[in-house]
């Protein structure tokens, strides 16, 4: 582990600390050092430019929208998500399951005939879950939108393209065997959604998705490098130490995996909506929160991530990394939203994500 990332979570640590000392304070004493802790937590590192929190529907913010101007940020801004669109990939998914147009043990072959390598024995359980063994196309040199790529990052990728760099390696393990986080199990899922409804997956999202629930600042840019304004830019750090702006890259390099556009509104208006049982019915939702351990207090279902609180508890939701932009969106069973953005930072924003957790569901009163 990074030894950056080792510091910023021992301070994780040192803050949940501090916080349970504040326990004998009282109820409302403690309901305020929350807030106030909240918002120490939100506050812009060296090196961020901006931090969005909203948690119960309460906003707090830090920064600006682009770094060298003065325009503060409000909560309305648009920021890439990243791998957070997986949930609603898999979500269209499960919807086809619910209408008996797509089984979730079948093999994934008999809706891609010839498309995804030993396709017969890998089911579309599995792709929803990483557990395929399928390897991760991000994994080599200047495939990841994680990683600065220059000139390429405005270069235009088709999924078999993403697909045949994947399968240009040996399978990770046997289907089943494990769990390994592979980007390329949603381009199969895009390409799966795309071959059963005869449309492009991006429409089926927009169709079935956003527009039913009013998300209209969220998008799928496809090879549209542009990100909608307001929006918040973002910069990141090169290896010869230059700092660049890397708000423009056309993300078809992500497709199905990570492209989509959104806000932190929108973002906790559609977990409200997947999680309170309005897009799926019961069994298939259960389906999708059934878990396989991931590490680091996460689990994962099926396009969807589960992170156990320390005092008890669930958090139901996904976070979504690319360069530039960190995001972590999450819901409590009991309908408590927590949606958090990290843009121009240089590290994951776990440390922040688990003490803003902690900090905002493991206090008494809170």
């Amino acid at each position: 582990m990074p030894s950056a990332l080792r510091l910023a979570r021992r301070v994780a640590l040192i803050i949940s600390v501090s916080i349970l000392v504040l326990v004998s304070t009282g109820a409302a004493a403690l309901i305020g050092a929350r807030d106030q802790l909240l918002a120490q937590l939100v506050r812009v590192p060296a090196g961020t430019s901006t931090t969005i929190l909203i948690l119960e529907g309460k906003t707090w913010t830090a920064g600006v929208r682009d770094q060298g101007a003065t325009m503060p940020v409000d909560g309305s801004e648009r920021f890439r998500i990243g791998s957070i669109t997986k949930t609603f990939v898999a979500t269209v998914v499960l919807q086809l399951v619910d209408e008996n147009r797509v089984r979730l043990d079948a093999p994934v072959e008999t809706y891609l005939p010839g498309v995804v390598r030993n396709g017969a024995g890998i089911t579309v359980r599995q792709i929803l879950q990483h557990t395929s063994g399928i390897p991760d196309y991000m994994k080599g040199a200047g495939w990841s939108t994680n990683r600065w790529r220059d000139h390429d990052r405005f270069r235009d990728y088709s999924p078999r393209q993403l697909l045949r760099q994947a399968f240009s390696r040996p399978p990770d393990f046997l289907p089943g065997q494990r769990f390994r986080y592979s980007n390329s199990n949603y381009v199969i899922a895009g390409l799966l959604i795309e071959a059963v409804t005869d449309r492009p997956y991006a429409t089926e999202i927009a169709q079935r998705i956003l527009r039913p629930l009013g998300l209209t600042e969220t998008s799928l840019p496809g090879s549209d490098p542009g990100l909608p304004e307001p929006a918040i830019r973002a910069t990141a750090e090169l290896p010869d130490g230059r700092r660049a702006d890397v708000t423009e890259q056309n993300e078809s390099l992500d497709w199905a995996a990570g492209e989509m556009i959104s806000t932190v509104d929108d973002l906790a208006g559609f977990f409200d909506a997947l999680l309170g049982g309005r897009l799926l019915s019961q069994t298939t939702l259960a389906e999708m929160r059934t878990t396989v351990p991931m590490g680091m207090g996460f689990h994962y279902g099926l396009g969807l991530e589960r992170f156990d609180l320390p005092c008890g508890g669930r958090l139901w939701g996904h976070g979504g990394q690319l360069l530039g932009y960190v995001s972590y969106a999450y819901r409590r069973d009991d309908g408590r939203s927590l949606t958090l953005l990290q843009a121009s930072g240089a590290d994951d924003g776990f440390a922040r994500f688990a003490a803003t957790a902690f900090t905002g569901y493991c206090l008494v009163g809170s």
